[in-house]
């Protein structure tokens, strides 16, 4: 069944669509019917930058179980880095 609800959350970072890498500002998470994926309902997180139009953005259709999974992975590898690493304030690393 479809929730009609979609989470946003504000992002930074990057995501590489058709016209290649560009900043991402904005997530959306939200159940509903998929447009590619062979399922009923899937969980959908798109990536995306409002500003930059339509073409700013990266979709991706999981099963309920994959979503699971990835929330899992990504708590598993924030968890496994050392505190801060990730974060916006970090140095990158030569050559970026």
């Amino acid at each position: 069944m479809c929730t009609y609800l979609t989470v946003k959350a504000d992002m930074e970072g990057s995501g590489k669509g058709a016209q290649g890498w560009f900043p991402v500002t904005d997530a959306s998470v939200y159940v509903d019917h998929p447009v590619h994926a062979p399922f009923g309902h899937t969980v959908n997180v798109d990536f995306l930058n409002p500003a930059l139009g339509a073409g700013a953005r990266v979709a991706v259709e999981l099963t309920e179980e994959s979503a699971r999974a990835l929330a899992g992975a990504l708590l598993a590898a924030l968890d496994a880095a050392p505190p801060g690493l990730a974060s916006a304030s970090a140095t990158p690393p030569p050559g970026h």
